[in-house]
């Protein structure tokens, strides 16, 4: 560029076709004390624009001498509605030199393409910016009337509101049931958050325990109908089909589509978004309300759980929801929550899925066997993923009479949930995504057999061997006998 080494030199700004647009952008440059040359054909235009004190000259910009006037300017601002004069103009510049920044106007996508091989440096489509504007402007909106509805709601609620995440909740869930439990507090109601099943893996019973969250067990809690206001938060990947809301949802807050249907009074669903905790986080924005360490710290761990630290599907809003909560956040509780002590359950579960991993290609299917906590599972998958050469891992274990299947992958080629889903929906309950998924299913399913102390270890081997065969039929894997991965 053409200021050279001096860093006090004044950016020189240089505007081609100056219509509605160029004389917009003009004024407010020079608004801010930048020095700007306008260069339009049409005398009278230009005669206009010095009688508002701005520096204009008249010239055809689609004359190959536009590039000597411009000469001594760094940035070139190419605005005129005459696409085909501004492509002559981008080709002047370019023939001269490739000193300026280029900035220039298009009139649709094929001309975008065009101006940008002809060398510009941003093409700017008018249409395309004012729809970009105006959908932002809508989701502003959108949002702000969300609020007014919510708010609604917890200013009519006289007595106690229950908050449900889905069952066996994970850091997502539960985090968006303690913003959401800020946020009613805010409207002086009671919300208790309230959960189906057992928090049982390690790292969300630290989290829980760090951050001081307050939790009732749904066997233990009054009955849902004892609750003025019901919310459901996260509470679409509830995989029991026994868990029954016994009473009416007020509030349903959600990233997934659930399979059932809620007559709820307010619903916001936004699957463009990666956690329910970027949503909650949204709205303690739109509601004003600086957040707790404790809920922000929740909030983060849930959106960098829900996204694999940022790793899986994440979007431009997770982002900004975590860079928003980052400077509210406790790190070393972060750090605390995300390397917690294994527990002896776990490492059982762990020893006995490596000893009993086999491994075909790049995939591996393991058995831990009867164990007690089936959140440990997934847990085993996770670390079986780390074996050099093993982009999918699928860990079985049977407790309470039920097989339980946690997967893992990383094979951007394969959707492990969808996988599950093909090859058990119709034995049992299926759930995930493209990186993890888990299933459950009755444990004499595939044989027929009743469950008895004497064919329990028989059952198993059968199990354990059926699995096995319909998951890698499911993911296209070729052969039914694998190694140990040894």
């Amino acid at each position: 560029m053409s200021t050279g080494a001096s860093g006090t030199a004044r950016t020189r700004y240089a505007i081609l076709g100056c219509g509605s647009v160029g004389h917009a952008v003009a004024e407010s440059l020079t608004d801010r004390g930048k020095d700007v040359l306008i260069l339009d054909r049409d005398e009278s235009r230009v005669e206009a624009l010095r009688d508002q004190d701005l520096n204009a000259q008249v010239q055809d910009i689609a004359d190959p001498s536009v590039a000597d006037v411009v000469a001594d300017r760094d940035i070139v601002l190419i605005l005129a509605s005459d696409v085909e004069a501004n492509k002559d103009a981008v080709t002047a510049l370019r023939e001269r030199s490739d000193d300026h920044y280029v900035v220039v106007r298009a009139s649709d996508p094929v001309s975008e393409d065009e101006l940008r091989e002809l060398g510009a440096d941003v093409v700017i489509n008018p249409s395309t910016v004012i729809a970009d504007s105006a959908l932002r402007s809508l989701e502003t909106g959108e949002l702000e009337y969300m609020a007014r509805q919510l708010a609604d709601i917890l200013s009519e609620t006289d007595g106690e509101m229950a908050i449900l995440t889905h069952d066996n909740p994970d850091p997502d869930s539960i985090a968006s049931a303690t913003a959401l439990q800020a946020i009613a507090e805010s409207y002086d109601v009671e919300a208790h958050i309230i959960y189906p099943g057992e928090v049982g893996h390690q790292e969300n019973r630290a989290f829980v325990n760090l951050l001081g969250i307050e939790l009732r067990s749904r066997a233990e809690a009054p009955p849902l109908a004892d609750y003025e206001t019901i919310a459901l938060v996260d509470h679409a990947k509830s995989g029991d089909p026994e868990i029954t809301i016994e009473a009416d949802v007020d509030v349903y807050i959600d990233h997934f589509d659930s399979d059932r249907e809620y007559d709820a009074r307010f619903v916001d669903i936004r699957t463009n978004v990666s956690s329910t905790s970027t949503i909650l986080t949204k709205y303690l924005q739109e509601f004003d309300l600086s957040p707790s360490e404790a809920v922000a710290t929740a909030l983060l761990y849930g959106i960098r759980a829900e996204t694999l630290d940022f790793k899986r599907d994440t979007t431009p809003a997770d982002l900004t929801a975590a860079a928003y909560l980052h400077p509210f956040a406790n790190h070393d509780t972060l750090e605390q929550v995300e390397s917690p002590s294994m527990s002896p359950e776990t490492l059982d579960v762990l020893a006995e899925a490596i000893q009993n991993r086999q491994v075909q290609g790049s995939h591996l299917f393991s058995s831990a066997g009867f164990i007690r906590d089936r959140d440990a599972l997934s847990q085993a998958a996770q670390h079986l993923l780390n074996l050099e050469g093993i982009t999918t891992t699928a860990v079985l274990g049977v407790a309470d009479e039920h097989i339980y299947l946690a997967a893992r992958s990383k094979d951007i080629r394969i959707n492990i949930g969808n996988v599950l889903q093909d090859a058990f929906e119709d034995m049992g309950e299926a759930a995930g995504h493209s990186t993890q998924g888990s299933v459950e299913i009755p444990l004499g399913i595939f044989t027929g057999i009743e469950t008895n102390e004497e064919n329990r270890d028989t059952l198993l081997q059968l199990t354990e061997e059926a699995v096995r065969r319909k998951l890698f039929d499911a993911m296209g894997v070729e052969g039914s006998e694998g190694s140990n991965g040894s």
